[in-house]
């Protein structure tokens, strides 16, 4: 029986790509609310510092740090699976781990009540909502690209990425909401409202999951006479060295600044004096217009190529790394919210266009394992450690120069890349060749 094609325009190309912005908020929404609340509140809770509160949010950023960490290893558990026994498996188990985890944290007891055991509960649910996102991102882009036309790949494959920012945009909203309650009681037991939600989020996610069909990728490639590979991570190794190495440095720019922004700022704007209300609208704000801007950058890769796109991206972050600094130390909410604008911009036209350029890099049998870990590993490094160094070095210096400087050096490794590695070569099977369209979206008997 023939596969149903997914030619832009009809009803699957939309199911497939409102499925994967809905799955993948629903997860990040999960994984950025630790990342949030870290900086507002879970260090006073679950990591008291004495005299200096900035200790007890450093040791929650650790915490972050410890979740990215773990996100490689889920890039590989679950790119195993969506590479041997499809997609939609995979996404279903990351789904799951992380509703669960986050629903957990929202039960976890404080310091007060059972001491060490509090921190080390925390940071364990933690580990699992970095191993689920590790899985998630390869996932929820491939179920795009693997289902779309190669010469609007860039454009429709940048809504998976929108997923990620809606899911910081609920997230923040959430905490903002429950910041809401009155007198002490957010920090009592307000913050715990939105880890419960997610219980909400859960369901819904796993009914729109659970009616997805699997990619024309996949099945296109395993309607082949030879059995999937037995270790697809070995088979990256071996055949895509290169284009892995160039997915990693790919990710150090937008990774590191985009939690220097959306999460150490908080700290930061906490400590030049500015509200929690103008940090989480600033966020909120910047994230949104993040989210539409990556959908434009990723049609305009469609036009100019991924990596001119890119490497736009890479060279605004180099240049606003000071000046969103310069602006949050004026205290102006307006110079806030410019600055984190601007800044988010400059992340989209990384973000929007990572989907199709990661995806075109592997060949089918091994292109979840490939992303995945490509993303992953430069997210435990550059992600995971950036709010934590940030924060060390504000408590050391007392001033921005540090931090604009790191920021500045996470973008030069991005840049150097996409100098070095211009022509690394594609997957002969998911070419970004407008011409070979045929070829890719072809119905499968």
């Amino acid at each position: 029986m023939p596969h149903k094609s997914t030619i832009e325009g009809t009803s699957p190309t939309r199911r497939v790509v409102i499925a994967s912005v809905a799955g993948n908020t629903m997860e990040w929404y999960d994984f950025f609310l630790y990342t949030t609340a870290a900086a507002l509140v879970l260090g006073e809770v679950f990591f008291p510092s004495g005299e200096n509160p900035l200790l007890g949010t450093i040791a929650a950023l650790a915490g972050h740090a410890v979740g990215f960490a773990a996100r490689p290893i889920g890039g590989v558990v679950f790119g195993h699976i969506g590479d041997r026994r499809g997609r939609k498996a995979a996404l279903m188990g990351t789904l799951s781990l992380m509703g669960g985890a986050t629903f957990c944290m929202g039960l976890l007891p404080s310091y007060s009540t059972a001491g060490l055991l509090s921190p080390l509960l925390l940071v364990l649910l933690r580990v699992l909502q970095g191993a689920a996102a590790g899985g998630e991102w390869g996932g929820g882009v491939l179920i795009i690209t693997e289902n779309v036309p190669a010469e609007r790949r860039g454009f429709l494959a940048s809504f998976s990425s929108c997923g990620m920012g809606l899911g910081f945009v609920l997230s923040s909203l959430a905490l903002w909401l429950a910041e809401q309650v009155s007198g002490d009681g957010f920090l009592a037991w307000g913050w715990r409202l939105p880890f419960l939600a997610s219980a909400v989020i859960f369901v819904v996610g796993i009914y729109i999951r659970r009616n997805l069909g699997e990619t024309e990728g996949f099945e296109a490639d395993s309607a082949k006479a030879e059995a999937p590979a037995h270790s697809p991570l070995r088979e990256v190794l071996r055949r895509h060295p290169r284009q892995l190495l160039f997915a990693m440095a790919l990710r150090f720019a937008d990774s590191g600044a985009s939690y220097i922004f959306m999460s150490f700022s908080l700290v930061y704007g906490a400590y030049v004096g500015i509200s929690s209300s103008v940090l989480l609208w600033a966020g909120i704000v910047g994230m949104l217009v993040d989210s539409v801007m990556m959908v434009v950058f990723g049609r305009l890769s469609d036009t100019v190529g991924r990596r001119p796109v890119y490497l736009g991206g890479t060279i605004g972050m180099l240049l606003w790394a000071a000046p969103f600094f310069m602006l949050m130390d004026t205290g102006r909410p307006a110079a806030v919210w410019v600055a984190f604008i601007v800044g988010h911009i400059a992340i989209a036209a990384m973000i929007g266009v990572q989907p199709s350029y990661f995806s075109e890099l592997f060949s089918t049998s091994t292109r979840y394992s490939g992303m995945a870990l490509g993303h992953e590993l430069s997210s435990a490094i550059a992600g995971g450690l950036s709010p934590v160094a940030a924060a060390a070095l504000l408590a050391a210096t007392g001033h921005f120069p540090p931090i604009a400087l790191l920021t500045m050096g996470m973008a030069l490794v991005t840049l150097v890349a996409l100098v070095l590695f211009a022509k690394v070569p594609r997957a002969p099977e998911h070419p970004a060749d407008p011409a070979q369209k045929e070829r890719i979206s072809a119905p499968v008997a």
